[in-house]
């Protein structure tokens, strides 16, 4: 049986925008939310821990931006430091998935919806966010950090 833990946050950090998904109270299904536009990082995280405490999230998911072969990138390590800033903001244990294919997945996914070109890059950002918190709610509970 599982224990009902709160919903956790998925983001998808982006240079203009960062994805947004959230998952049900008992964290087992994932939904996009939409896309926060990136303004600077102090606006940013305070935009996050509103969302935080409005959605009483327990948790967040960022994704990993790895190189195919697995190697961190300049992006990761941007995605490890906004982790640490988020989690100390946010007061919550913040955790990093690989994301290598989330976005490739996500546009194949919304490649023949008829939408207008920003409002497809939103919803490519919040799909990639649920997919990266998708993943991470699959992981068994004593894989999940």
């Amino acid at each position: 049986m599982r224990i009902v833990q709160g919903p956790v946050l998925g983001l998808d950090l982006g240079t203009r925008r960062i994805g947004l998904a959230v998952s049900d109270a008992g964290a087992t299904i994932a939904f996009p939310i939409g896309a926060l536009e990136r303004r600077n990082p102090a606006a940013d995280l305070a935009a996050l821990c509103q969302l935080i405490r409005e959605r009483a999230v327990t948790r967040v998911v960022i994704g990993l931006p790895l190189h195919l072969d697995g190697r961190s990138s300049a992006g990761a390590e941007a995605a490890r430091r906004f982790a640490d800033t988020l989690a100390e903001a946010a007061s919550l244990p913040v955790s990093l998935i690989d994301e290598r294919w989330t976005t490739a997945l996500a546009e194949r996914t919304l490649r023949d919806a008829p939408r207008k070109r920003r409002r497809r890059r939103e919803n490519v950002d919040a799909v990639a966010a649920t997919l990266i918190l998708r993943t991470y709610l699959e992981q068994p509970a004593e894989l999940r950090g």
